[in-house]
């Protein structure tokens, strides 16, 4: 039986630069680093970095936390603080919650969403 998610990883080529991106963005805590690695918390979420060649090229495949909306606008402003690209999401529909999509310098793509999943389901059922 699955419990959960034990971790997520990402290869990265500038440690030090991921880990300003997480920090500014997400308020991950580090918790441990070496030469080659770094792990964080965010939330209870572990995160680790480990150093190497970033992704060749940009896909959909992402990760998505959910943010409350009332701090969507202050989120944008830290993902444009710390340099990242933000790109057009998909369109939504009325009431299924808000993103924010936005690559880190080794094109993994991140997404803060607003919404939950019971809405988005709810929107679809009224959209038919």
């Amino acid at each position: 039986m699955i419990a959960g998610i034990s971790h997520i990883t990402f290869i990265v080529k500038d440690l030090q630069r991921t880990t300003v991106f997480l920090e500014q963005i997400f308020g991950a805590k580090e918790i441990y680093s070496s030469a080659t690695a770094k792990y964080f918390l965010i939330h209870d979420l572990w995160i680790a970095l480990n150093q190497g060649e970033p992704l060749s090229e940009r896909t959909y495949n992402h990760i998505a936390f959910t943010i409350p909306d009332s701090d969507f606008d202050g989120f944008v402003a830290r993902i444009k603080e710390v340099g990242a690209e933000i790109i057009q999401g998909r369109t939504r529909l009325e009431g299924e919650g808000r993103s924010i999509y936005f690559y880190d310098y080794d094109n993994h793509l991140f997404e803060l969403h607003s919404g939950a999943l019971s809405e988005r389901l709810d929107c679809y059922v009224q959209d038919e």
